[in-house]
């Protein structure tokens, strides 16, 4: 008698997760391989923020936000966080993987913003959200109720040294991205962000203008009905030279979301060997 495997729908999320990480470990690697006589580089550094602010919406108030990336030749791998100071209200913990040539860049992110929240507690009630679903459990895969939601992304920059424009485009299309149809089925309501950023230079002072939008109805994410405006700001970045040997960049950004009718003035340290 032949036995009969029956895999649920959480452990064929798992598996289709699994085969996205094995595809990009496996482009990750032959790509290191490719690009061994430019050489593989690291990046190890750490932003202090007095709040965070993710494409003109308020996340956290004061938080540290850790990254370690890996680059070689057009490719990068990037693990990014962000934990608030007091340790118990968002934790979040981002995985990237990016391709870049002749000005395009495309990318598969995977977020997860789902922990911390409640932990100081004890019991089931401690990793629940409002809606019931789980928290801090970063291992479920499954698409119905799963917090990591995948994006995809297409960025260029304009190949013009004196006006580097550049426009991106991101849509998640898998997980905790969700909207309720006409039929009354929970469908993936894949929600999208479009962006523009001009980077320049007044004096000694980097300078960076964004301008981002949701271009349609994004009820779990962006909570807009249609198209709307939800970020536009202005970064300046300055580094202060202590030595020769080291300086710290400093940077303070104005941000104001005409969607939500807020907006938000943010200071940060950036921290790097």
């Amino acid at each position: 008698m032949k036995k009969i495997i029956d895999i649920d729908s959480e452990s064929k999320g798992a598996i289709k997760i699994m085969a996205i990480i094995a595809a990009f470990l496996w482009i990750a690697t032959n790509t290191c391989a490719q690009a061994q006589e430019k050489g593989v580089s690291f990046n190890v550094q750490g932003d202090l923020v007095s709040s965070y602010i993710w494409r003109g919406m308020y996340q956290s108030g004061a938080a540290i936000q850790p990254t370690l990336g890996l680059s070689a030749g057009g490719f990068s791998l990037t693990a990014w966080g962000s934990v608030d100071f007091t340790g118990q209200g968002h934790k979040e913990a981002d995985l990237t993987a990016a391709y870049s040539v002749k000005g395009f860049t495309i990318s598969l992110a995977d977020y997860w913003w789902a922990g911390q929240a409640g932990s100081n507690t004890s019991g089931e009630k401690a990793n629940t959200d409002v809606d019931g679903a789980g928290r801090n459990k970063y291992f479920n895969f499954d698409n119905r109720d799963t917090k990591h939601i995948l994006e995809a992304g297409l960025a260029y920059t304009l190949p013009v040294e004196k006006f580097p424009l550049s426009i991106a485009w991101y849509t998640m299309f898998w997980g905790g991205d969700k909207k309720v149809n006409d039929k009354g089925e929970v469908k993936n309501a894949y929600s999208s962000y479009i962006e523009l950023n001009y980077p320049f230079t007044v004096k000694t002072v980097d300078l960076n203008a964004t301008l981002g939008a949701s271009p349609f109805k994004s009820p779990g994410n962006y909570y807009n009905d249609g198209f709307a405006v939800t970020n536009v700001g202005l970064k300046a970045t300055k580094a202060i030279r202590f030595t020769d040997n080291f300086s710290l960049p400093v940077f303070a950004q104005a941000i104001w979301s005409p969607s939500r009718e807020d907006v938000h003035f943010v200071f940060g340290i950036t921290l790097k060997p």
